[in-house]
């Protein structure tokens, strides 16, 4: 085994064990047991020689030297974690980048341009309800507004104050000074565990993002009808809040079914669905439900026409059932593609060494979106995963972790890697 492999299994143990919150993990972000794991891996880091750095914000670069200093390969993710959460989410891209490093490191061997292992901080928007705080920051373009207009969830202060806290400098957040400009960036690689069971399905240990889902959310769908006795009320004379919107969930599940037939990329999740536990009865007819939707794809048309589809819906719906669907509040997020050049490199590299692997676009948010948003190369290598993410039950096996380790290391050997965006940034 390689030392690079031998170091990400201790500190897969180590942080584990430091961070436990049984029956899982916590992390809390820019909380203890996110700066845990900051301080562990900066630790194993500089062991061998990388250099720690922080920027303004918290995020942390463990650099490598490489033979040319001018630029740098960022390979990382985040290391907060969500209440109770797994062993791998996040920490499997800092540990790769980490193992990567060391591995290096004991044959002697710079890399072609400086290899920081990025360690981001606030990735999971539970505790601060603001998406990719870390790699906003880490770039320089966090809304100014965010730092004392949120508050983290378990305690109500605000990001400032603990940025503060730690010795960070939010006022250098608010002016957006950043560690690095992205034209130094050749690219930002985050390795992740898969947070779905595609590639345990496919048989594949690795997968090959193609780009990161955008979406389209209601997060509050009121669907108001009319109480009524459930044995007195005639059919023609209910207003039934819960059939409507029986209805409007399975007309746009129909919608998934027809654009997926037609080989668009969507998904439709209503994840809440309930009445008025105040008022709702077993012999009553329901006059209100609450929905919240969530609409992803890879693809802005389809988003497109999901969307309308589900205006139409509500109307046609509420027509003819009598009730008032409102569909609340709109967020959305753009499609974001990946690389393809990175993507075909590592797709060679893994074909270099007889690795599987599964083209496939990424459903959840990662920071690698803000990267790709911002000009940067980016790409993301998914590791096989049993059971999901954001849960206890997480389960990558070693031996897919190291499958995308050779990906990684066999990748960092092609020249283009950093003669394309050598060009590029000329």
């Amino acid at each position: 085994m390689s030392p690079g492999r031998a170091l990400a299994r201790r500190l897969f143990r180590a942080l584990a064990e430091h961070t436990a919150d049984p029956p899982g993990v916590t992390r809390v972000a820019y909380g203890l047991g996110e700066q845990v794991a900051h301080d562990l891996v900066a630790e194993a880091a500089q062991a061998f020689g990388a250099e720690k750095r922080i920027d303004a914000a918290g995020n942390q670069f463990l650099v490598l030297a490489g033979e040319d200093r001018s630029r740098v390969i960022l390979v990382g993710s985040h290391l907060d974690s969500v209440l109770h959460g797994g062993d791998y989410d996040g920490v499997a891209g800092v540990l790769m980048g980490l193992a990567l490093q060391a591995d290096l490191a004991a044959q002697g061997r710079m890399p072609p341009c400086d290899l920081a292992v990025t360690c981001l901080r606030a990735e999971e928007s539970c505790w601060f309800p603001d998406s990719y705080i870390g790699s906003k920051t880490a770039l320089g373009l966090l809304d100014p507004d965010v730092l004392d207009g949120v508050r983290r969830s378990d305690d109500g202060t605000s990001l400032a104050q603990h940025m503060e806290r730690l010795g960070f400098d939010p006022d250098g957040v608010r002016r957006g000074k950043r560690h690095y400009e992205p034209e130094e960036i050749v690219a930002f690689i985050e390795p992740h565990i898969e947070q779905a069971p595609a590639l345990v399905e496919a048989g594949m240990p690795v997968g090959l993002v193609t780009g990161i889902r955008g979406s389209v959310r209601y997060r509050q769908i009121a669907v108001t009808g009319a109480y009524a006795h459930s044995g007195a009320t005639p059919r023609a004379l209910r207003h039934d809040a819960g059939l409507a919107g029986a209805r409007l969930i399975t007309e746009m599940h129909a919608l998934w079914d027809a654009l997926e037939a037609e080989g668009r990329d969507l998904t439709v999740t209503f994840g809440e669905i309930a009445t008025d536990p105040a008022q709702h009865g077993f012999s009553k007819v329901p006059g209100h439900l609450h929905l919240c939707l969530d609409m992803r794809s890879a693809e802005a048309d389809t988003l497109e026409r999901a969307e309308q589809k589900l205006r139409s819906c509500a109307a046609g719906i509420a027509e003819a059932t009598g009730v008032t669907i409102d569909l609340g509040p709109r967020t959305d997020s753009s499609p974001t593609p990946l690389s393809p050049e990175l993507r075909a490199c590592f797709a060679a590299a893994a074909e270099a060494q007889g690795i599987g692997t599964l083209t496939m676009p990424s459903g959840a948010g990662h920071d690698a979106a803000t990267f790709a948003k911002a000009g940067v190369p980016t790409a993301m290598l998914f590791i096989r995963n049993r059971n999901g993410s954001h849960n206890p039950d997480e389960a990558m096996d070693d031996a897919d972790f190291d499958a995308a380790l050779a990906v990684l290391e066999t990748a960092l050997d092609d020249p283009s890697l950093t003669a394309r965006r050598g060009a590029e940034a000329a």
